[in-house]
């Protein structure tokens, strides 16, 4: 009994150790915002508590840079991005999991294997293909959102856990909803997709999460500031205010409040969603 205890507790003590750790930056960033200019937020050790508390940073950083509209380009990258993830994941992960034809397995296995393939390896000749299809927003601001989105409308992931929540479904219930007049595609969209909405939401906050952080390819392809998505915006700062880190903390966490209430909004699905991963197929 004794041993199962100390068992328990230092696993739990591992854990508070590695929470504490993966929260401390953030604790930081937040702490910094709210300090003043008089405050040293290099100091060692760091001091959390900021001595001179003020909004200042915040008022500051919305009223000098176009704050909102970079908001409202993250918005709509974000949800374009979501939006096609759920229906071209959805719509290549169902025949891979109910339907038999030839070379199924080859191609399953070889849309698993892009996984393994960072995009930086392949952002050249994805960037010159965007620039020969004009999708930048040099062209118009649409073709820029566009540009944006397409690297990342599909991938291999959301394949992959689409297909392993769709495995799960009994065929019965696809036998029962044809006899009862539905075709293939009625069947998906009005019986299948309701019976897969935990992992839907586990995609949809992934894939929010991925895009809404993206960084690299928007400073890439974005050339106008009233295009610029949030992290661009925000790294924008430190040249603007030359490396004010109180700022550049300050639009951070502005920055992150979206991703908590998407993800407060989603998390009554989340956890079972998250196990559909786990099916073995």
């Amino acid at each position: 009994m004794l041993k199962k205890i100390i068992s328990k507790f230092n696993i739990h003590l591992v854990l508070i150790i590695v929470s504490l750790l993966s929260i401390f930056p953030f604790v930081w960033l937040m702490s910094t915002s709210f300090k003043g200019v008089g405050e040293d937020i290099f100091a060692y050790p760091p001091v959390m508590i900021p001595q001179d508390f003020t909004f200042a940073n915040y008022i500051e950083v919305w009223q000098r840079v176009n704050f909102m509209g970079y908001f409202w380009n993250s918005v709509i990258v974000a949800a374009l991005t979501v939006i096609l993830n759920l229906i071209l994941s959805s719509l290549a992960a169902y025949p891979l999991a109910r339907m038999n034809f030839r070379g199924k397995k080859i191609v399953f296995f070889s849309i698993l294997a892009t996984i393994m393939i960072p995009f930086q390896a392949i952002m050249l000749p994805v960037y010159i293909i965007t620039l020969k299809l004009h999708l930048i927003d040099s062209v118009n601001n649409a073709m820029g959102y566009l540009g944006l989105v397409m690297p990342f409308a599909v991938s291999a992931f959301g394949i992959f856990l689409m297909r392993q929540a769709f495995l799960k479904i009994p065929r019965e219930v696809e036998e029962a909803a044809i006899i009862d007049g539905c075709n293939v595609f009625q069947m998906f969209l009005r019986v299948v997709i309701p019976m897969v909405k935990p992992t839907l939401a586990v995609l949809a906050v992934f894939t929010f999460i991925g895009s809404w952080g993206e960084f690299l390819w928007p400073s890439i392809m974005l050339t106008k500031d009233a295009m610029y998505t949030l992290p661009v915006g925000i790294n924008n700062l430190q040249g603007m205010f030359s490396a004010n880190w109180r700022y550049i903390a300050a639009g951070s966490i502005i920055s992150t409040i979206p991703i908590i209430i998407f993800f407060l909004a989603m998390q009554r699905y989340f956890i079972s969603g998250e196990n559909d991963g786990a099916v073995k197929g």
